[in-house]
């Protein structure tokens, strides 16, 4: 089953990437959060470009990607992963928690560190905040973070499915927590137990910046970070 899935692993991203971006685009339009000020077109033919061009930039800069590098770790048998007798599950498991843990503090990183913020504010000086804003990062910025995963993988040794399933996910989770749904309050409460909603990830688009470094994460809450949505965060937007 697994070299099933590792063999259509572009078709399994790709089908997922459109999947979701239309679903959220189409929730979007049937229960905003907000109303919209930008049209449509301008906003996502921009950001959907920034997409086209980091993907082509990574696949040009790289010549092999975290799954990849997976496949080959395995086969030379680098990384923790390989080198230890633990039970796939447990691999699979950790594998996933600590790919999300490096991109936690990636993020975080790039908060704090200004030069590298200078690249990262890209992201947050989006007009408006919808699904087109998960995916809109400068081409420098994802180039690093490739660079980042793929040391993880090595170090790490992590299972082939485990990456691919991490990065499903967190392209996944970035597109829905970005996106401009409406949620009702008790089922986001609920929500927010166990995925980031749209609500938690929108304090980190505020325009003061105490709300902007905080929130850092994308697939899992937790309380390093996080907090409730502000009514000034909700009333004044993203951060300009």
């Amino acid at each position: 089953m697994s070299d099933l899935i590792l063999s259509n692993e572009p078709l399994i991203r790709m089908g997922f990437f459109l999947g979701i971006l239309l679903a959220m685009a189409i929730w979007e339009m049937a229960a905003p959060r907000r109303r919209r000020e930008i049209p449509r077109l301008l906003r996502w033919s921009s950001n959907l470009g920034v997409v086209v061009i980091d993907t082509l930039l990574v696949r040009l800069t790289f010549p092999i990607v975290a799954v990849g590098l997976a496949v080959v770790a395995e086969q030379r048998g680098w990384g923790l992963f390989n080198i230890l007798d633990a039970p796939a599950w447990i691999a699979f498991v950790v594998s996933v928690l600590a790919l999300d843990l490096a991109i936690y503090l990636q993020h975080v990183m790039f908060h704090a560190v200004p030069a590298l913020w200078r690249l990262h504010r890209m992201h947050h000086a989006d007009l408006e905040f919808d699904v087109t804003t998960g995916l809109r990062f400068h081409p420098v910025e994802i180039l690093l973070s490739m660079g980042i995963k793929l040391a993880v993988v090595a170090a790490l040794g992590p299972p082939a499915v485990a990456v691919l399933v991490f990065e499903v996910l967190l392209n996944a989770t970035a597109m829905f927590n970005h996106s401009n749904i409406a949620i009702p309050r008790a089922i986001d409460r609920v929500l927010r137990m166990i995925v980031v909603t749209p609500d938690m990830h929108r304090v980190h688009h505020s325009i003061h910046p105490s709300e902007t470094n905080s929130n850092f994460g994308f697939n899992l809450p937790g309380g390093i970070g996080c907090s409730a949505p502000t009514g000034r965060s909700l009333a004044r937007g993203t951060r300009r």
